[in-house]
């Protein structure tokens, strides 16, 4: 959608890079615009941009500049009438969600079908079109983190789970404990869910104790295996036992409980949250590979670096050293380094260079 710069609002997101005088955007595509995006635009004297139909807050852009109700009502309808876009019908997920995690907090029992209904079409979107899963934490604000969080949980287990050989009822469920895992949350105070500052000891130990009364919302649901349920109870124990809340180790933690554990790492890691910024992608591979090693079966590791790995040749990239180019091969045991031929023909094969690592695939 192309609007003019006086229509923009905070929390637009931006459909496709926004160029300035150099060869590199100076705000890239998908990027959820703040006040500091609005003064570049300004600076840079933009005035016309490309961006998404929906905000990050799953709401439609509507323009304030528009004072005719036909004319917007019209838009409605037309909009209704197109398919659904990825971005909106994932932006759309996380606004039922959090109305879903509201419900809780105020003592509603979860609906288990309604999360179901919820999860199942974006998880399905991303598995026709793999390049969807490295836009996800983009879309994570603050704000709204703990939403994003569990819609992104949900999405990158259910793909683990897929790319490890599971069948697709264990698919579903694999889902449903990404979804569900912090469910448990709704329990916790909200000061602490919005605190800005590093927990303190005390505020840390509440926040723990959301495996468990996860565990205890969801436990007496027929829709959910169990163990599905003892992957929400599960999901922070670690494969050395340094977890919790039972400090479980390797055989004692289920399959599932390992991949919504390490999918829930994965995405905090790439997402800005309140107290800590996002790294790249690529960047935080390398990290639960080497930093973590230990902390997750080798197996769901492995099914990881398999499914964000998996590049297809001609995809769009840029490197830490802010470099264009594309994939032009992935060896078998180097899933997050392929070979990537520059915009000026060189050859860069990332799994001889430490120190260079992807930070955006374009989708």
């Amino acid at each position: 959608m192309k609007v003019y710069r006086g229509e923009i609002q905070l929390g637009c997101i931006v459909a496709e890079d926004i160029m300035g005088l150099s060869a590199n955007p100076i705000i890239p595509k998908n990027t959820v615009l703040e006040e500091e995006h609005l003064n570049i635009l300004q600076a840079f004297h933009i005035n016309e941009l490309y961006i998404e139909k929906t905000k990050a807050d799953g709401n439609p852009f509507k323009s304030p500049l528009s004072s005719d109700k036909v004319s917007n009502q019209n838009q409605e309808e037309t909009d209704s009438q197109e398919t659904m876009g990825f971005v909106d019908l994932y932006l759309t997920t996380v606004k039922e969600y959090k109305k879903e995690f509201l419900n809780w907090q105020s003592g509603t029992a979860v609906n288990v079908a309604r999360v179901r209904e919820l999860i199942l079409p974006v998880i399905q979107e991303v598995e026709q079109n793999h390049i969807y899963i490295y836009s996800l934490q983009h879309y994570s604000t603050k704000k709204e983190y703990l939403y994003h969080h569990a819609v992104s949980v949900s999405i990158i287990s259910a793909l683990i789970g897929k790319k490890i050989g599971l069948q697709s009822g264990q698919i579903n469920q694999l889902a449903l404990a990404g979804a569900l895992a912090d469910c448990g949350m709704a329990k916790v105070s909200p000061h602490i869910l919005s605190k800005e500052q590093p927990l303190t000891e005390s505020e840390f130990k509440e926040v723990k104790l959301h495996t468990a009364n996860g565990y205890k919302m969801i436990k007496d649901t027929p829709l959910l295996k169990t163990e599905t349920k003892l992957a929400i109870f599960q999901h922070h124990e670690r494969f050395d036992g340094t977890g919790y809340p039972a400090s479980e180790k390797s055989e004692r933690i289920h399959l599932y409980s390992q991949i919504v554990g390490i999918a829930d790492v994965f995405h905090a890691m790439t997402s800005e949250r309140i107290y800590r910024s996002k790294q790249p992608i690529f960047k935080v591979l390398d990290m639960i590979s080497k930093d973590l090693f230990g902390k997750f079966d080798l197996k769901v590791v492995e099914g990881l670096l398999q499914l964000m790995g998996d590049l297809r040749t001609g995809t769009p990239v840029r490197l830490s050293t802010g470099e264009f180019g594309e994939v032009i091969y992935t060896k078998p045991d180097a899933f997050t380094s392929p070979i990537v031929k520059l915009k000026n023909d060189e050859i860069v094969d990332l799994s001889q260079q430490k120190n260079i690592y992807i930070t955006e695939v374009f989708t």
